[in-house]
């Protein structure tokens, strides 16, 4: 559970230059409006010959469809376009981002000429003078942060230092610990304040004990990054590698008592309302009241505390730490929050470890682009406003509304013909599918920045203000009923989620397109495959996977299976974490298939419902062939398109750690050997590498 909510979304691309605690739900990959952008150029009159077919083109034919679904489908793209150099991965969602971020550019500098005292504009055209002011950034180095700096040195008791960590969590510094305002799991009517374990620098608690070379490599680097952060801060060699030491031993007894990423998934274990009178229980050493006031808390008398036994170690940790690795470590956090927005010393040291280190990207991005990352982290909606205005038409979003009625439609035909689920416990589940609420293309309420304070004073401010903005956001929440119009991510985005507490599916327009071509260029085989199945399918799986299915039709975290049910589907769901704990991706690494079970269920069941959907379309019903491949074929390669990427050996590694989703291949090849009429379709038989006996296959959904 992320502190802002439940949310269960898609792949996770982490960003090195955005420390705005943001819901990490990266699955897909851009925009609409890029996407859009492309259509625009591609089109010009004169320019209107036949576009080649994507899915042929991507092909390997050297490769045996039976054996690697994932090379047969993208390795002819993926052979001519290797990844570049600033890259961490490359495939069909950079494609996306490539042109948005040139139309992106183009928006902000027109803004930025208008010089603006007021409005969007003025907020749009000053983030991005002074994000591209190098200039200005190097003569500062440090300077934005040394008010901060100075109230970390100023600090005397532990009192001090748990009220100064309050005060940097307003911002989006999560030291020490990490929180937030999320729909309450068992009250979904209301907003909830949530604490959840944090506090660490390194992406994960596995990279503390981890014992592979790659881990380790990390793990002992990262003192040493440590340290190169003091020594930018002008301390010397000695004492700052003395701190840095004393920072990762503080932060390895956090890590000790943080729970592994697969026991986050269990939404009740990782749920405990308690009166906020009462915290003292937990965490006697700290004067939680007192601290939470000051972090914007009011119109609550509780709290939900994710992990009681994370807060129960931090007040042993703060209690027995001596006041100078704790005020040290403060003002490392600090300074590695805001790295990316400083001069350049901080901007490649912070680079060389997160983004070289731990990623594999060989490059830094442009600075014009690192702008427009931490634009869209910081206001997104303001953006999107203006790019939906223009690129996502009243069709297009006809036709995927349409799109999600008959993924429904297929999906409760579906469970009604399931015969391990009871029929009370169907009637349950087809209820709850039918609540399901869609949010197709943009928001019918935009959120309202104009409290946010934008200058021309520094880049870190502005970044500073925006986690302030953000915070404050949240905070007037508290104590108010759920406002289920809202969106957590901006329409230009390339990703989708489903959140469990509003029982909804969120497909921004972004992720309804594929890049180069109009929509009423792409055939339906291709569509289901492409948007149906990988993501229409896979986000209502996800109210029905692991972690989904135990919240209501409501979106309350209420038991309404039987237990009889309940123990079909796990050991069910089991056999597909088994399946995927077998794959080794990188090095010596596997999967984790608990831990990226819900991902991998919803993955399988989209695949299954978006072809039960398809089936119902006239282009399956008739059977031509198109490009020499039957429509089954295009909705499998369509579905295969969807996860065309190459990936750095280390953002493979790293994910394999962190993430809640497998690799790419990964979700391409783990799925398909569960789904029988992909053996039709690619004359799959024993002694493939795809194959699985019947009996050995998932049957779930």
């Amino acid at each position: 559970m992320h502190p802002f909510g439940t949310i269960i979304n898609p792949l996770n691309k982490n960003d090195y230059f955005c420390p705005l605690k943001q819901l990490n739900m990266t699955n897909k990959f851009i925009s609409a409006i890029a996407i859009a952008a492309i259509f625009a150029s591609c089109n010009q009159p004169g320019n209107e010959t036949k576009k080649p077919d994507i899915i042929s083109n991507n092909i390997d034919s050297t490769v045996n469809p039976a054996d690697d679904f994932f090379d047969y489908g993208n390795g002819g793209w993926l052979k001519k376009n290797p990844i570049p150099a600033d890259e961490t991965q490359w495939g069909i969602g950079e494609l996306v981002q490539k042109e948005l971020y040139v139309r992106l550019q183009h928006i902000n500098e027109e803004a930025a000429k208008k010089n603006a005292t007021t409005g969007t504009d003025q907020q749009i055209g000053d983030f991005w003078s002074t994000g591209m002011d190098s200039a200005a950034a190097e003569k500062s180095g440090i300077a934005p942060l040394h008010d901060e700096l100075d109230k970390i040195a100023a600090l005397k008791t532990k009192q001090d230092v748990m009220a100064q960590a309050a005060h940097m969590q307003t911002y989006g510094v999560g030291v020490f610990f990490d929180v937030g305002v999320g729909q309450d799991d068992k009250n979904s009517e209301m907003e909830a304040y949530q604490m959840v374990q944090g506090g660490i620098g390194l992406p994960n608690r596995d990279y503390y004990f981890g014992t592979d070379e790659r881990t380790a490599k990390i793990r002992n680097a990262y003192p040493v990054y440590v340290a190169g952060i003091f020594k930018l801060m002008g301390i010397d060699s000695v004492q700052a590698n003395t701190k840095a030491k004393a920072v990762m031993t503080l932060e390895t007894e956090l890590a000790k008592s943080s729970r592994k990423l697969e026991d986050l998934r269990d939404p009740y274990k990782n749920y405990n309302k308690i009166a906020i009178a009462n915290l003292n229980k937990i965490a006697p050493a700290t004067d939680w009241a007192t601290y939470l006031k000051q972090m914007g808390v009011q119109h609550v008398d509780s709290v939900i505390v994710g992990q009681l036994e994370f807060y129960t170690a931090l007040d042993k940790v703060i209690a027995t730490t001596d006041m100078q690795t704790l005020k040290d470590y403060l003002s490392f956090h600090l300074v590695n929050s805001f790295a990316s927005y400083l001069s350049t010393p901080f901007v490649n040291a912070k680079f060389n470890f997160y983004g070289k280190l731990i990623r594999g990207a060989q490059e830094l991005r442009p600075r014009w682009k690192r702008v427009l990352d931490a634009e869209e982290g910081a206001m997104g909606e303001a953006l999107g406003q203006l790019f939906v205005k223009e690129y996502f038409n009243d069709k297009a979003k006809a036709r995927y509304v349409q799109l999600v009625e008959n993924v429904r439609d297929a999906y409760k035909a579906r469970m009604e013909k399931l015969t391990w689920l009871s029929d009370s416990t169907k009637q349950k589940a087809i209820h709850k599918l039918l609540a399901v609420k869609k949010k197709v293309g943009y928001p019918d309420k935009w959120k309202d920045y104009s409290a946010l304070k934008i200058d021309k004073s520094s880049f870190a401010g502005n970044m500073m203000r925006a986690g302030e903005w953000r915070t404050n956001y949240e905070m007037n929440k508290l104590g108010k009923p759920v406002d289920r119009t809202e969106w957590d991510m901006s329409p230009q985005t390339y990703n989708a989620y489903y959140n469990p507490s509003n029982n909804e599916i969120v497909l921004p327009a972004g992720m309804l397109t594929v890049p180069g071509y109009k929509d009423e260029e792409l055939d339906d085989a291709l569509v289901y495959g492409y948007t149906a199945a990988s993501t229409v399918g896979h986000e209502i799986t996800h109210g029905f996977d692991d972690e989904g299915r135990q919240y209501d039709e409501n979106g309350n975290l209420r038991n309404w299976w039987s237990k009889e049910d309940a123990e079909q589907f796990n050991n069910r769901a089991n056999v597909l974490a088994a399946q995927f704990s077998k794959m080794n991706p990188v090095d010596t690494l596997h999967v984790n298939g608990k831990q990226t079970l819900g991902e991998n269920l919803a993955d399988l069941g989209g695949i299954l419902i978006g072809l039960d959907a398809f089936k119902m379309t006239d282009t399956y019903k008739k059977g031509e062939k198109l490009y020499g491949m039957t429509p089954l074929q295009r909705f499998f390669l369509g579905y295969a398109l969807s996860w065309m990427y190459n990936e750095r050996k280390e953002k493979v590694a790293s994910q394999l750690l962190t993430d809640v989703h497998a690799p790419a291949k990964c979700r391409v090849n783990g799925p398909m050997p569960n789904v029988p009429d992909f053996y039709e379709a690619f004359n799959v038989k024993q002694g493939n590498k795809l194959y699985i006996a019947d009996s050995l296959r998932v049957h779930l959904w």
